[in-house]
């Protein structure tokens, strides 16, 4: 342990995690003891039913919490997750689309208290943004915003239209697992292009007047990852990396989940046309998950970040069909 340091970061996690989970469980158990005694106490009206209401909404949100933990039980499920954005076609629009999606993965990860870093960030041409990629870290993350991968597609009278009319964005969504020590990655450097070039995003003067921006192109698939938020074009270089060897990682778990389904004799579509989400602001109000069918009337609360139902939903679902 003294003398692997990046071992004995994995193995404190993994205790900390095993430290949580028997936590989740103990308390599980007493606040069921509790609301069992309070309901004996209520049906001898020795307590106020307001009372236990708020002991049983603990309860459940513990219960919730811990079936949780029994379906992100995946190899990667608690890594870190890196989220990329990017819009479709429709310039502005959804560019800006784009971008409202962002604030909302952010308001999100704030309200669980995870980090949020921003690993690269492409302003769009008026509006909104071209491309972001960002680095979410906490407990299960990746497990949690697997649910976000695919289409999500926006309903509303556009502000940028000067007529007023009803226009329709949609913004992709990809999510992979950030690589720790226990994911090896060999990457073959011959594979590589590697490309300098000036930051045009935030970072300050320093930044902006350096070629410390960098971009890497893995030939053999093609994937392309930049970052230009750092000072130095070192720690630029070793942000792109990560997230390729994400990527990569990401890419090759789809592979063989393709390979599964073709087995199965099934199909399944890990592209451009995989909506999943619609997001509908005129002529009513609506979100709907197309996987699950729930839907929620209140678009401004899931657009401050507020998309625990969907996540939580989305999990049931795939359990169930795991089965």
């Amino acid at each position: 342990m003294w003398e692997n340091n990046s071992e004995s970061t994995t193995v404190m996690k993994k205790i900390s995690f095993l430290e949580k989970d028997i936590s989740l469980r103990k308390n599980l158990v007493q606040k069921a003891e509790d609301v069992e005694v309070l309901f004996e106490f209520l049906n001898e009206n020795q307590v106020e039913e307001e009372e236990v209401k708020k002991e049983l909404d603990t309860f459940s949100n513990l219960l919730r919490e811990f079936e949780l933990k029994l379906i992100l039980n995946g190899d990667n499920d608690s890594n870190d997750a890196i989220i990329t954005i990017h819009p479709g076609a429709g310039g502005t629009e959804s560019q800006d689309w784009a971008e409202m999606l962002y604030r909302m993965y952010s308001m999100w990860a704030e309200s669980k208290g995870f980090k949020f870093n921003v690993i690269d960030f492409q302003n769009g041409d008026e509006a909104g943004l071209k491309d972001c990629t960002v680095e979410i870290s906490g407990d299960y993350a990746y497990g949690l915003l697997q649910a976000e991968i695919g289409i999500h597609r926006l309903v509303r009278i556009s502000p940028f239209d000067s007529n007023s009319r009803r226009h329709t964005s949609f913004a992709s969504v990809s999510v992979s697992p950030a690589v720790n020590e226990d994911i090896d990655i060999e990457i073959n450097q011959k594979d590589l292009r590697v490309d300098t070039f000036r930051s045009s995003g935030a970072g300050g003067q320093h930044v902006n007047k350096t070629d410390s921006a960098i971009r890497i192109t893995h030939i053999p698939s093609g994937i392309v990852t930049q970052c230009q938020t750092q000072r130095s074009q070192h720690k630029n270089k070793e942000q792109a990396l990560k997230v390729l060897k994400s990527k990569l990682f990401q890419l090759e778990m789809e592979k063989q989940l393709l390979n599964k389904k073709e087995l199965e004799g099934e199909k399944k579509d890990i592209g451009w046309g995989s909506q999943i989400r619609s997001y509908v602001f005129h002529p009513y109000n609506m979100i709907k998950d197309h996987r699950t069918k729930h839907e929620v009337g209140n678009i401004k609360s899931v657009m401050d970040g507020n998309i625990d139902d969907f996540i939580y939903s989305y999990l049931l679902d795939k359990m169930e069909k795991n089965k």
